[in-house]
């Protein structure tokens, strides 16, 4: 079992910035990893992956304004989110696929709250 701990979210200013961190509980090198968002009303979406290899990536909505990355040595995946506009407002959840495999996300975070006020 992995775990996924977010952290980073919170309320910030259109035009603002926020980073965003998830910590997994085991090795993340063998693993693609995600950042997807839920907004209230609306169906999860996929915000910016990474893969093992380094290969990013990303919603057309949040290109040129969000950078995923990832640390393999502290098991980290971080999501820089630049010029926040109000539709990013959303629970931003972390998620994690199994070692060596390509059939999608298969650990989830619990989620962090991002508010983009206008």
């Amino acid at each position: 079992q992995v775990q996924l701990v977010e952290s980073g979210g919170g309320l910030v200013q259109a035009g603002g910035s926020l980073r965003l961190s998830c910590t997994a509980s085991t090795s993340i090198s063998s693993r693609a990893m995600g950042w997807y968002r839920q907004a209230p009303g609306k169906q999860r979406e996929l915000v910016a992956t990474v893969t093992s290899g380094g290969s990013t990536n990303y919603a057309d909505s949040v290109k040129g304004r969000f950078t995923v990355s990832s640390d393999n040595a502290r098991n980290t995946v971080t999501l820089e989110m630049n010029s926040l506009k109000p539709e990013d407002t959303a629970v931003y959840y972390c998620a994690a696929s199994r070692p060596f495999r390509n059939d999608g996300m298969f650990y989830w975070g619990k989620g962090t709250l991002v508010t983009v006020s206008s």
